[in-house]
């Protein structure tokens, strides 16, 4: 009895000195990482020239430096590799606009909802569109172990009829592209990722929404350590209360909310067709600018006119007023090479008069709304911002501000008095969406510079 008493009293000393599991939160600290994992693609997280960039990668960053640690960005090309990643604890967490829906919720735990989506069943123009799920004929293929399949599930019951495939080989932007190549017939695409993509593929149709404000969030190993979901929490509350998720979404989205069919088939056809003449001239004179940002502002101007003239007198491919013709050396607003040049000397100005503690992208942003609406309108609008208790230097804040220049008991407080600011942001959001496509234009080798062109304009003279 003695010896037994002995072995029980060890066990109690031994369990006593082990030392306690640390939390999620003290691994983190410990190996100084916060491991995220996210799909890859233009809406999460991408490659850029330059570096990494994507609304779900900027949002992972700014909680890593929260934590006061490194970021290991972890991007996948598959649902299930990624959750299973999670499951084994490969993964701190999920950062991927993963939809919230009740059988997700019994396996992991969500973070606060930071954005609200719809899910659309994606179609290509031309064919007849469906306005249910009794309407389909023919292939609907979505992503394994996603909302889309959750969601058609949920539907089964609804509509008994309803068939459907599910692929673990193809990403979201890789189904909308079979449904362009024809390889399928029906996808379900989330909103905001679709959104992108049809700057670029623009005969990609919305046949219905399957779902409407879906609640999206970051996502949790379901287990009883409350360290890291704390924070997650707490994180987000202070990212909504100093508007920093604001100004991601902005940067990331704002700019693609609305959608014009005949615009953004028109442009694509005018890339083909017309951008190849003035290609070369856009990157011989855009230096240190973008070339691609000069041939979108160029475009959203003129439409790759060369003789375009506006009522008020500008003229060209740049459309350059006759004092900033002067003033940038132009001679003939007509021939394109010379008024290239001088959109683009007037787009680096613009740039320069901008405040240095301005950031890019935000920078480049006030520079075009001032090419279309001047300088000294956009500061009124700073000012206006300024006043209403946002931030004057933050393009996500002064576009809510420009469009009240038209209105007089706003104007008449202003130095430079009324302005079209509604047509000022409209014009920097084309821009955007042009720049944009010509972006992914470019790194798909899908732009070919037809010099021989270009150097048989006549009218190029400088």
């Amino acid at each position: 009895m003695r010896f037994v008493w002995l072995i029980v009293s060890i066990w109690v000393l031994v369990g006593c000195s082990e030392p306690q599991k640390p939390s999620q939160l003290e691994r983190i600290h410990q190996s100084n990482t916060l491991r995220v994992g996210t799909l890859a693609g233009a809406s999460n997280y991408y490659q850029a020239p330059q570096g990494e960039q994507g609304f779900e990668y900027e949002l992972a960053q700014d909680f890593a430096n929260y934590l006061g640690v490194e970021l290991d960005i972890v991007p996948f090309f598959s649902l299930n590799d990624m959750f299973q990643r999670l499951d084994n604890g490969s993964l701190d967490l999920v950062a991927s606009g993963i939809g919230y829906t009740p059988s997700r919720a019994e396996l992991y735990r969500f973070g606060p909802s930071y954005r609200i989506i719809s899910q659309k069943l994606v179609y290509k123009q031309g064919r007849v569109r469906p306005r249910d799920f009794d309407d389909l004929e023919g292939n609907l293929t979505v992503l394994a172990r996603s909302s889309h399949s959750q969601t058609l599930h949920r539907y089964k019951k609804q509509y008994p009829q309803l068939s459907w495939n599910e692929t673990d080989e193809m990403d979201e932007a890789e189904l909308l592209q079979a449904i362009i190549d024809g390889d399928i017939d029906y996808t379900i695409a989330d909103s905001h990722a679709l959104a992108l993509f049809r700057r670029y593929h623009p005969n990609l149709s919305i046949g219905f929404s399957v779902t409407r404000n879906d609640p999206i969030g970051w996502v949790l190993r379901q287990d009883n350590d409350d360290s890291l979901y704390a924070l997650v929490v707490e994180f987000f509350g202070e990212a909504k209360a100093n508007k920093r998720l604001y100004a991601l979404e902005e940067k990331y989205f704002g700019h693609v909310r609305q959608f014009n069919y005949v615009n953004t088939l028109a442009f694509i056809e005018a890339v083909a067709d017309t951008l190849p003449t003035y290609m070369p001239w856009f990157k011989q004179y855009a230096q240190e600018l973008d070339w691609r940002l000069l041939a979108a502002l160029s475009y959203q101007e003129s439409m790759w006119d060369p003789l375009a003239k506006s009522p008020t007198g500008v003229r060209g491919i740049m459309m350059l007023t006759l004092p900033t013709a002067k003033q940038v050396g132009v001679t003939s607003r007509l021939k394109p090479e010379q008024n290239i040049r001088g959109g683009a000397e007037y787009l680096r100005y613009l740039i320069e008069r901008i405040p240095d503690r301005i950031a890019q992208p935000d920078r480049t942003w006030f520079a075009l709304a001032s090419y279309n609406v001047g300088w000294g309108h956009v500061n009124d609008a700073r000012i206006l911002t300024e006043r209403a208790g946002d931030d004057k230097d933050k393009w996500a804040d002064v576009k809510k501000y420009l469009p009240l220049l038209i209105k007089k008991r706003y104007y008449r407080t202003t130095k430079y008095g009324y302005a079209r600011g509604d047509v000022a942001v409209t014009y920097v959001d084309n821009i955007r969406r042009y720049y944009d496509t010509l972006v992914w234009l470019d790194e798909n080798d899908a732009l070919v510079a037809n010099n021989a062109s270009a150097k048989e304009e006549s009218a190029g003279t400088p």
